[in-house]
């Protein structure tokens, strides 16, 4: 299910992309706003949820029993920074705000290589490499096209 999910998840990237490409110099100006800042918003939202997994995988941990170990600290730390970073790429002109949420989107990706390992989510890595991929590229594609 969770594939399922995660690869629908990509519809709104990839529409958003097309649209913007499509639309562009076609339409009115008010339409052509709405589908970017709805393609900007949904980065944001997709970065801050990317910045929230590993604070659900470090509270489980702990409800577990484990220890709180450093490397849960800068799971943490990294999960808000993510999402303050996609807040402030949200207030920044789309053409701009684009290219910092595809690159926070690949930045997640990196620091979750390592991560997910550590907070015993491996197994997902695959999916979010894929993900990452196509979702990093409709935001660099939809900046391009603004």
């Amino acid at each position: 299910m969770a594939n399922k999910l995660g690869y629908a998840g990509l519809i709104p990237f990839v529409a958003g992309a097309l649209f913007v490409w499509l639309l562009v110099g076609r339409v009115e100006e008010e339409p052509f706003i709405f589908v970017v800042r709805a393609l900007t918003s949904y980065a944001a939202l997709i970065v801050s949820f990317l910045g929230g997994i590993p604070w659900g995988l470090v509270m489980l941990r702990n409800a577990a029993g484990e220890a709180e170990l450093p490397s849960h600290h800068r799971a943490l730390w990294a999960g808000i920074a993510f999402s303050l970073a996609a807040w402030v790429a949200l207030l920044m002109p789309p053409h701009a705000g684009l290219v910092v949420l595809g690159g926070l989107l690949i930045g997640c990706y990196l620091i979750d290589r390592k991560r997910y390992p550590e907070l015993g989510a491996a197994g997902w890595l695959t999916l979010r490499f894929r993900l990452t991929v196509f979702a990093s590229l409709s935001c660099f594609l939809a900046a391009a096209q603004i």
